[in-house]
């Protein structure tokens, strides 16, 4: 027969060894889920090309209204690079504390392809839509901020398509069609009379 000070202790070692295999997971657990969090996405590296003078046109929620903002960013000297640092600051500006017309956090623009003449695609990432709020008002602020940025200081562009993760996509949340191509000229329309109603 086995002394019993000896299953005693046996038995404290073994109910030891479950709690600091508990504990080893729980931490475990907690450090992935910091490391998802604390890295959301690749950080791009830094810009280089000289600062230039752009106009960001940028939305609204509470007037509902897209209004032209002067910025000076560094932009690179190829044409389709340029399309997507004027997107990423147009997009880093909504992302801010104080923004006026917030979006989902990581949200992003993936790039920018300069297809056959005059027509910009422009892919986002899945949170741009997936996270995006619904309603009428908000999602066409959206798009018509980012037809008109690029339009504004990307000249020949004359229509614009918007993907999310490289594919098409009816609505942004519901409600602004992503399914067709927008005519440049329309969405100026719509722009300037979101202007007017300032």
């Amino acid at each position: 027969m086995i002394p019993r000070h000896l299953v005693i202790s046996v038995a404290i070692m073994l109910a030891v060894a479950l709690g600091m295999s508990v504990y080893v997971w729980r931490i475990r657990g907690r450090v992935a889920q910091t490391e998802a969090t604390a890295y959301p996405s690749p950080l791009a590296p830094p810009v280089s090309g000289p600062t230039e003078q752009i106009t960001l046109y940028v939305a609204y929620d509470d007037p509902g209204v897209i209004r032209p903002q002067s910025a000076r960013i560094p932009l690179p000297a190829g044409r389709q690079q340029r399309a997507q640092e004027l997107l990423r600051a147009l997009l880093d500006l909504y992302l801010g504390k104080s923004s006026p017309h917030p979006l989902a956090t990581g949200a992003e623009v993936r790039d920018v392809y300069l297809a056959e003449p005059g027509l910009a695609v422009i892919d986002t990432n899945a949170t741009f839509a997936d996270g995006h709020r619904s309603g009428v008002l908000v999602e066409e602020l959206t798009v018509t901020s980012l037809v008109q940025t690029l339009s504004a200081n990307v000249p020949g562009l004359t229509r614009v398509r918007i993907l999310v993760n490289g594919k098409p996509r009816e609505t942004l949340a519901g409600h602004a069609d992503l399914s067709d191509i927008y005519d440049i000229s329309q969405v100026n329309q719509m722009a300037t009379q979101l202007q007017a109603s300032q």
